[in-house]
């Protein structure tokens, strides 16, 4: 067993000694362990960040010597570090660029976390912070902040963003306005499932249109609320949905929403739940009535008709391969696959790529293809990267198979579909009670 070997086996027995730790004999040990585990936690995430950067380092070295071009080096590091870390790709750029900083730039911080003195999440609040300003001025802060760890002794979350900010505009106020007028280009407006059939819409906006936009809903339901038993907080919510789409109810809205209900469900024979593309799953009650009031409002709705295979569940076909064309392909992938399929990775699907690459003779199909966020669908181009697949099967659903550069191999397999329980008797158990079905 060479070092590096040997390395992760006493990690890895470490890891495991902590699930056999005893529990603390009084109060004031069990306070002292959590102190010291959120210590560790912070030095783990130290180590992670000089493990990032020497493989980034093996990384460039190798490909220079494979003659990679220098602007394509390192391509693809990101979302390895992201599964590595069980992570989404946005979240791996994120860990690749907190080594970089602390490595690099803001060795206090970097000494600081490994002791214990510094969690990940304060460390991550001052790189994000400083990301904009010069090495020299990152570094200063660095040094005020960090240098002498008793500064932040009782500062909280917020107090330390905040001075962070201060002292990045007392060293270059240009750059500070600089990053306000860039910040603007990012303004959008998102969404993301909330608990019990809620979303939470969420808009990033410059500082007057977002203060003005809330001041505006605010105002509304200031001179509105009495009128009726709605909270001022439901008459800001439904100002801004009637505002925004021209109409008082949202039942008259003309927006395609696609729901996945098993067809027992939708007759109301199973309480399983459904799914909404984009959201998650709803109580089988709030499917029905999904589609019981688009009816009542004689919206448009179309059914939509999607075969899955009985005993895994997975989805094998709409209603006739005629239909497969691209387009038809691409809707029966955002079903099948619901997010990209990279494992750990819970992105939108923005992109629809070949396993097996096209220009390789790969087959545009649906076991060859995938859904695939914009960050991964690029990583995966690069070299050493490569996907494979597996069709499913009556006992198993499609399976996407990544391996990266350093060989590691990560396994994706589809959701089941809304009102899908895997079986738990085996192989044999299923075939007896075939052939006792048959007979």
């Amino acid at each position: 067993m060479d070092t590096d070997d040997a390395f992760v086996v006493a990690l890895q027995s470490f890891l495991s000694s902590l699930a056999d730790l005893p529990a603390a004999g009084d109060e004031a040990a069990a306070i002292d362990r959590i102190s010291v585990l959120e210590a560790i936690k912070a030095g783990c995430a130290a180590a992670q960040a000089v493990e990032t950067m020497r493989l980034e380092e093996l990384r460039v070295e190798s490909e220079s010597a494979a003659g990679v071009p220098k602007a394509r080096q390192g391509r693809g590091l990101a979302a390895e570090v992201a599964l590595a870390r069980k992570a989404s790709g946005s979240a791996g750029g994120r860990h690749l660029g907190f080594a970089r900083a602390v490595m690099r730039e803001m060795p206090h911080t970097r000494v600081a976390l490994a002791s214990g003195a510094l969690t990940e999440w304060r460390a991550t609040i001052l790189v994000r912070e400083t990301a904009h300003l010069t090495p020299h001025d990152r570094g200063e802060i660095d040094r005020r902040l960090c240098a002498d760890v008793s500064v932040l002794e009782g500062v909280g979350d917020r107090a330390l963003d905040a001075e962070v900010k201060r002292l990045a505009y007392e060293l270059d106020p240009q750059a500070v306005v600089d990053r306000h007028a860039q910040a603007a280009k990012d303004r959008r407006v998102s969404t993301r499932p909330a608990p019990d059939g809620m979303v939470r819409l969420s808009a990033l906006l410059p500082l007057v249109s977002g203060i003005s936009v809330y001041a505006a809903l605010k105002r509304h339901a200031d001179a509105t609320v009495g009128a009726d038993d709605r909270t001022h907080a439901q008459v800001m919510a439904d100002a801004l949905v009637e505002r925004v789409t021209g109409v008082v109810t949202v039942d008259a809205l003309p927006v395609a929403v696609n729901l996945v209900v098993p067809d027992d469900v939708l007759f109301g024979e199973s309480t399983a739940a459904a799914h909404v593309n984009g959201y998650g799953p709803i109580p089988a009650d709030t499917a029905r009535s999904l589609i019981a009031d688009s009816l009542d409002a004689d919206a448009a709705t179309t059914l939509r008709r999607v075969y899955k295979a009985p005993t895994s569940g997975a989805l094998v076909a709409m209603d006739s391969t005629a239909r497969l064309f691209p387009s038809g392909l691409k809707h029966f992938l955002d079903l099948r696959d619901e997010s990209c399929r990279i494992p750990y990775c819970d992105a939108p699907i923005a992109e629809y790529d070949h396993a097996d690459p096209h220009a390789r003779g790969g087959a545009t199909s649906a076991s060859n293809g995938g859904g695939m966020c914009l960050s991964h669908n690029r990583a995966k181009q690069n070299p050493g990267w490569r996907m494979t697949t597996a069709d499913h099967t009556d006992t198993g659903r499609h399976t996407a198979t990544i391996t990266t550069p350093t060989g590691h191999s990560h396994v994706s397999r589809a959701p089941a579909p809304p009102g899908h329980h895997d079986e738990t008797a085996s192989l044999v158990e299923r075939q007896l009670r075939s052939l006792l079905d048959a007979a």
